[in-house]
């Protein structure tokens, strides 16, 4: 492994694994619970639909094994404006998401000790200290932060499969009945389930953004792109659904935090503060991994002209710096701006705008192999992939497409003015 490309399979696989597993799968039973077991539904919809991306997006990586992801496939497919809106979008759900996982994180650790998430202002405070902290590791270098990426997704990820296989041994089948406890038809409570179970599934194309830096990345990055998604899919979803086995339905619904809570009931009360334990590791894992990713997204953009230079700049650890420091700027403004807010509220307006501005670079990317791929097999799933993610586009609500289509018109003002900066030399 040289310097210029210090991440290996293992640590490529740990972003798309630590990138995935955050706050979802800890916290999604209490949103499924009202839909009873026919959330798994809607689980295998999801799981199903993150495979058919995995693949895409393995297949586009082996094609074009460069920095950027989702920005990288669409630029070479379907030129510089389409580009450049993925890359923007693509920035923005990145960010926000930190934003999320960063209050998530607080939230974990108020499970702990309540006294450090007692008032909004500390909580906001727990949730940019975490942010700042992991910001610093991947200033230190890009090896550094797949290391600590390495670290933290094995301290999640065992817990939380050891948690669903063990479990699922205590679960209630009287909590499974009626399988849809909801007034509603079965199609309608799959497209609820799938708006929810979507924020579990997001980052599995975490490994083709730092693909630049990534050893052997035509092979590395697709093996762990499709090996990191389906080991994260099979864990989060073996757990919560032995969640929803454990718990009343009323009971779960209301739990701030389900899983540490069943675990409880089981185990009593040592237990549940060590699965609160293991969900702040794996909030601080996933946070770290979006550090990670919103350093690179820039960075990939501004070499080819499309963001401004200053995000090209790389450190003597392989970092490029600016990305870091604005991103977190960023993603610490949307905590602190709504910082009086609950947690709670704080982490749903946050999973809102990252979900809003993720879907369409799913979109174009599914899009982009469909087009310009090679091969019928692999044109069809890219296909399905692409059937999936407008169907997740859709049901996500007016509401997020609004804000997703807001965060998009916003970029092309710096657009225009880089697109200009390009051009007036030779006018």
């Amino acid at each position: 492994m040289t310097h210029n490309r210090p991440l290996g399979f293992w640590s490529a696989t740990a972003l798309v694994i630590g990138s995935m597993i955050g706050s979802g799968a800890f916290l999604l039973p209490a949103a499924l619970a009202p839909f009873g077991a026919a959330s798994l539904l809607g689980w295998g919809i999801t799981l199903a639909g993150a495979m058919l991306l995995a693949i895409t997006f393995a297949r586009l990586a082996m094609r074009w094994p460069q920095t950027g992801g989702p920005y990288v496939f669409a630029r070479n497919a379907f030129g510089e404006l389409p580009g450049f809106v993925i890359a923007w979008s693509y920035w923005i759900s990145i960010w926000c998401a930190t934003a999320a996982i960063a209050v998530a994180f607080a939230g974990s650790v108020g499970a702990i000790f309540p006294a450090l998430t007692a008032t909004p202002l500390r909580a906001a405070m727990c949730a940019l200290g975490a942010l700042w902290l992991c910001s610093g590791v991947n200033l230190i270098g890009l090896r550094e932060a797949g290391g600590l990426q390495l670290v933290t997704t094995i301290l999640k990820l065992l817990p939380l499969l050891l948690f669903g296989l063990i479990a699922l041994w205590f679960v209630d089948a009287k909590h499974y009945t009626p399988f849809n406890p909801t007034t509603q038809p079965l199609p309608h409570v799959a497209n609820a389930a799938v708006a929810l179970t979507l924020w579990a599934m997001l980052g599995l194309e975490a490994a083709t953004v730092p693909a630049g830096s990534t050893e052997n990345a035509q092979s590395t990055v697709p093996r762990a792109t499709v090996f990191g998604t389906l080991l994260a899919g099979v864990a989060t979803i073996l757990a919560c659904t032995a969640v929803l086995g454990l718990l009343p339905r009323e009971v779960l619904a209301q739990s701030q935090a389900p899983m540490a809570d069943a675990a409880r009931s089981l185990w009593g009360p040592a237990a549940g503060v060590t699965l609160a334990v293991v969900m702040a590791i794996s909030c601080f894992g996933a946070l770290n991994g979006w550090i990670l990713l919103s350093a690179q997204l820039p960075f990939a953009a501004a070499r080819d002209g499309l963001f401004p230079k200053p995000f090209t700049k790389l450190d003597q650890g392989g970092t490029p710096v600016v990305g870091v420091i604005v991103s977190s700027v960023l993603a610490s403004a949307l905590v602190a701006a709504n910082y009086s807010r609950s947690l709670v509220q704080v982490f749903t307006f946050s999973i809102l705008l990252s979900t809003a501005a993720t879907l369409l670079p799913y979109v174009v990317s599914s899009a982009a192999w469909l087009v310009r791929g090679t091969g019928a097999v692999s044109r069809t799933l890219a296909g399905l992939a692409l059937v999936y993610s407008l169907y997740a586009m859709f049901g996500i609500g007016t509401e997020a497409l609004a804000w997703g289509a807001v965060l998009i018109l916003a970029g092309f003002p710096l657009y225009a003015w880089m697109r200009r900066r390009r051009v007036a030399p030779a006018s």
